[in-house]
């Protein structure tokens, strides 16, 4: 497994022989409804569009998972799996081969790599978009006892719930740390605090953060009332608190890495 962090919620991953894109934002400003006076995210720094991709895999249908104009770029051929939302989206901007996963549904993608939708992020009062369970091999793989890192959780925003404990074991949780929250309003993304409940009921190898949006600029009105907290040192220090045992890697943007080699042995 190798993993590539695209900057805010965009990963490529690399699975089973397979090249996963998943949740990109890479070309073009992200702006929400065209909304560029209330926010509007810049990349400081150009980030290629990988090559050879052998799946778009989209948790919501916002902007911010599934970018129009980075959509645009992309082979229409590429199949896709969606929320029901971001099916919408890539369906109306022209791609063919789309399969929407809803909660509890699976996607073999190969004989040995699967794709299952849970349960995820809340947009509005009666909607949940999807997080996702990514596996290499099957059963029979861990057999022998060797230790392999084969399995990710992905959640953009921070949303864990207690049904998550079925799906042990997860060798890498990939959610945020660094919590945003309005004012009066409550969280957007949630941080240290919530992810501290997924390292309780997965007991991953790893956790590394996304949704920083490190190498970004953000202008807009909304922008002046955003509250942020978290990150690594106090997620370290919640596990601390519950007597459990975490270990964090911050990649930077555009950094390919193996997280096997990232665990001690």
């Amino acid at each position: 497994m190798h993993l590539t962090w695209l900057d805010n919620n965009g990963w490529l991953i690399e699975l089973g022989g397979q090249r996963i894109l998943l949740d990109p934002w890479l070309v073009e400003p992200l702006v929400f409804g065209g909304m560029d006076w209330l926010f509007k995210q810049e990349r400081r720094s150009p980030m290629p569009i990988p090559e050879n991709i052998d799946l778009l895999l989209l948790s919501q249908g916002l902007e911010d998972h599934a970018h129009p104009p980075t959509l645009k770029q992309l082979d229409r051929q590429i199949p896709v799996v969606a929320s029901p939302n971001a099916a919408k989206v890539v369906t109306e901007l022209g791609f063919g081969n789309v399969t929407v996963l809803n909660h509890g549904e699976s996607f073999n993608l190969t004989e040995s790599v699967t794709i299952k939708a849970i349960e995820g992020d809340p947009i509005g009062p009666f909607v949940l978009e999807n997080a996702y369970i990514l596996r290499e091999g099957t059963a029979s793989d861990n057999q022998d006892g060797e230790d392999r890192i084969s399995s990710i959780y992905y959640d953009p925003h921070g949303y864990h719930y207690e049904s998550l404990k079925a799906e042990k074991p997860i060798d890498v949780v990939i959610t945020p740390l660094m919590g945003i929250s309005i004012p009066l309003l409550g969280p957007v993304v949630k941080g240290a605090d919530s992810a501290i409940d997924a390292v309780d009921l997965l007991r991953p190898k790893l956790i590394i953060p996304t949704a920083s949006g490190s190498d970004a600029k953000m202008t807009g009105v909304l922008t002046r009332v955003l509250k942020a907290d978290g990150g690594a040192e106090k997620l370290k220090n919640l596990a601390a608190a519950r007597n459990l045992t975490v270990q964090v890697i911050e990649p930077k943007p555009g950094d390919r890495f193996s997280p096997a080699l990232a665990v001690p042995v």
